[in-house]
């Protein structure tokens, strides 16, 4: 599921040099698509999902839609995003920051491409014991829409879409 490690150690997401751009400041530097080069690295990541989709990723991996987040020339993260079925806009189906690099502003990073680039609604799915995650996504502007399965808190959706609509 996205977002489900987020974030995680005990340093503040602003501390240090490697801090994320904040929102008026433009797009984080430190994140860019992912490349063939890239895949053995998001492979090892996705082990940190508690429902990784090796499918899923290999495909994502195929089409060049992942989005990486980098430190000293290494990947430390990524997101996956997956068309919607239907509609406009993605749905944000892994997020992932290696645990030495949470709390750094990386997820956030990630997640901002993820909406600069969409043509549409960009939705995700948390489980409920992840505060860190969740309130990352609230500050971002996702809202819940529903619960699904008992097990989630709920379906996030930010929209930039001028209508207004979710």
């Amino acid at each position: 599921m996205a977002g489900e490690n987020a974030s995680g150690s005990g340093r503040d997401e602003r501390d240090g040099d490697n801090r994320a751009s904040d929102e008026r400041d433009g797009p984080d530097p430190r994140v860019r698509p992912g490349r063939t080069a890239d895949a053995d690295r998001i492979r090892e990541l996705q082990s940190h999902l508690r429902q990784p989709s090796p499918d899923l990723l290999e495909y994502g991996l195929a089409v060049g839609a992942a989005r990486v987040s980098v430190a000293d020339g290494h990947v430390v993260g990524y997101l996956l995003p997956v068309d919607a079925p239907n509609r406009p806009g993605v749905h944000v189906a892994e997020l992932v920051v290696a645990p030495a690099f949470r709390r750094e502003g990386r997820a956030r990073g990630l997640l901002r491409a993820a909406i600069a680039d969409a043509d549409g609604p960009v939705t995700l799915q948390a489980h409920p014991d992840n505060d860190a995650a969740l309130a990352l996504y609230e500050s971002l502007g996702f809202e819940v829409h529903a619960v699904e399965d008992g097990r989630l808190r709920g379906v996030y959706c930010a929209d930039d879409a001028d209508d207004g609509e979710p």
